[in-house]
Formats: structure tokens, sequence, C-alpha cells
């Protein structure tokens, strides 16, 4: 499992997971600085790992942000797995010796190899089997169930973003991402759903360096209904994100976003005095523990906008066979609901989550 390159001064020392599903949730890699002078804590950008039940993993590191180790100092970062370096192997035969392993390689000077293309994974199950490629698919907004007292009612939202092109070229980093959110009128007898908003994003993430991100595309959002009642906006948007290390395992993210409207907006032509044209996400991390993520939008000409604060915490760290988080939503301000655009709520919610 410990592995240095010839000439490499960071040492990288990754857990065993026991198998691809707990990988899935990050591996902790440990890196020790064996030399004389301090070196940029980065790490390689891909290991390879074998997990308890014999499946060999290829990790590659989550983006961090710069700090330096210094000479006998250590800093543990997490890993996520890309791909199947191998799979578990038949047991060998009696009198065979197996062939050396190669598990644990950190690689520090020259790039790795291409990883294996993972295979399509099968399940079958009552209604036959499926398939799916499940490394393309990627967690986007928070897909969560909070729920509130009174007019709060119950807010849904599922959220996810899929990968169409693998690899390292250009088109790789084009992403595709479908946001649903409904509102549950949980105090009025027959407990309607009353507002739903379809938000479909096609976008590009290029990585500028390991604790930044920038972001460009498009964004329709939408109510869903016919052409007497629709409310339809469609928005070209730049975003970046900057993390930051601020030290025993905490990190902060800033993430600024501006947009301008195309198109009509339906039934909502004032719709950008109220959304505005620009956001601030402000976030507050410690992985396997507390996030903070507060998002505050506005239009500085009208003074009309909004805030979202949400507070999660993993179960996991409770029991680890729990896959849910502890989940807190607070909404104060306009356009909460996309065909309530002009209505100003407060609200407080709190429920799960399966991503955040």
């Amino acid at each position: 499992m410990i592995a240095t390159p010839v000439g490499a001064q960071v040492q990288a020392i990754p857990a065993q997971p026991t198998n691809e599903r707990e990988a899935l949730r990050g591996v902790s890699v440990i890196l020790f600085n064996e030399g004389d002078t301090p070196v940029p804590a980065q790490g390689p950008r891909q290991i390879e790992v074998t997990a308890d039940d014999g499946t060999r993993l290829v990790l590659e590191r989550l983006p961090t942000a710069e700090f330096t180790l210094r000479p006998g100092g250590f800093a543990k970062v997490r890993y996520v797995p890309v791909a199947y370096a191998a799979r578990p192997a038949a047991p060998a035969k009696p009198g065979k010796r197996s062939a050396p392993s190669t598990v644990g390689r950190a690689y520090m000077g020259d790039p790795p190899p291409p990883p294996t293309a993972a295979a399509e994974a099968e399940t079958l199950a009552s209604r036959g089997s499926s398939s799916r490629f499940l490394e393309r698919f990627s967690p986007h907004e928070p897909t969560y169930s909070a729920f509130g007292l009174r007019d709060a009612g119950a807010k849904l939202q599922v959220s996810l973003a899929f990968q169409p092109v693998g690899g390292e070229s250009a088109i790789s980093h084009l992403r595709f991402a479908y946001t649903q959110t409904m509102f549950w009128r949980l105090d009025l007898p027959s407990g309607p759903i009353a507002h739903t908003t379809y938000s479909p994003e096609l976008f590009a993430d290029v990585p500028i360096d390991p604790t930044a991100t920038l972001g460009l595309g498009w964004r329709h959002d939408s109510n869903g209904e016919g052409p007497a009642t629709s409310i339809d906006s469609n928005r070209i948007f730049g975003r970046f994100t900057k993390t930051f290390d601020l030290g025993g395992s905490w990190r902060a993210e800033v993430t600024p976003q501006a947009w301008f409207y195309v198109g009509r907006q339906g039934g909502a032509p004032d719709l950008d005095r109220y959304w505005g044209n620009a956001s601030l996400g402000l976030t507050l991390i410690k992985p396997d523990s507390l996030k903070l993520n507060l998002i505050a939008r506005g239009n500085p000409e009208t003074g009309r906008g909004a805030a979202e604060l949400f507070v999660s915490y993993p179960f996991a760290a409770i029991d680890r066979d729990i896959g849910f988080y502890l989940f807190g939503q607070a909404f104060t301000g306009h356009g909460e609901a996309l065909d309530d655009y002009r209505r100003r709520d407060t609200h407080a919610r709190i429920g799960i989550a399966l991503t955040r």
C-alpha cells in the first residue's frame, strides 16, 4: 500500500477501502514529505489501490487548496474512483505463485497510463435487468426532501449531472444537468404539489488548477405549463469556484456567478427585476462532517433578490451504513418558486438529503 517513485519526495499512503461502493464516498490518502525541503502538497494525480474484496481501482485526487508540506510533515487528501485497474482475480491454483502486485503505486513524475475503461454495470431486479454507466453521473445541486411548518410545506429537489463523453479531450468537459424542484403544500387539506420548476442545463466545467474551476453554459427554467400560464427563462451564465484551505481539514469555497437572459420569458417579462443577474455562493465544509452553503442573488437596481442557506451533516459519521445527510434549508426573499416569483417569503425546513 505504500510506494514512493524514484526521485519523489512525497510518499502517498492510501487507506484501503472495503469495496468499490465504499470507495465512492472518497478514499483518504496521507501525503508524507520524506525530503529535506518544503514541497507542494499536491500528491499524485492518480493512484491505484486494491479494495478488501480484490477490486483494483484507479483513484483520482479531488481539488484541494494549495499548501506546502514541511520536511517530515504530512497532510490528508481525498481521492475518488475514476476507473477499474482490474476486477477481482480468480483464486490461484495450488502450487502456482501470483505475479508481483503493483497496488499502491503513486505517480509523481511521468503521467500514469490511461485507465482501463470501466465496464457497463448490470443489475438484476424484480422488473428485469438494467444497465448503467454510473461513473458518468455526478451530483449537481443538492438532492433533498425538507419539511417546514404552516405554509412552508415541503420542498423536494432532485438534481444530477451527466458527462456524455469521457477521456481527456476538450469535449470531455461538457456536462448535461437536470434539476427539478417541487413545493408540496402539506398545510392544505388535499396536500397538492403547488409549484414545480424544471431546469435542464448544458455547460462546460474547465479546471483552471487543483483549486479552481470555470463553468460556462446555458440554463432553462420552466414551470411546465401551457401557453397561457407558461413561465420560461433562458439564461447564458458564467461561474467560477475557488477553494481555500483553512486548516484542520476545513476548507472554504467562493462561487461568483453572472448571467444574462435570452429570448422571451413567457409570462414573466420582469423576472430579472426579482431574480437579478448575479449571485454569490459561500461554502464552509469539513469532509465527513458539517457543511454550510449560502447563496445570495439579486438585482441592485430594484433592491430585490433572495438568499438560501443549506446546512448538512452526514449520518455516516454516526453510522457508516446510513447513506443520508441530516439536512436543513432556509430561504428568504423573492422567487423561491418560479411561477410565484413576485412573492416574498421566508421559510425554514428540515429533512434528509442524498447529496449536498
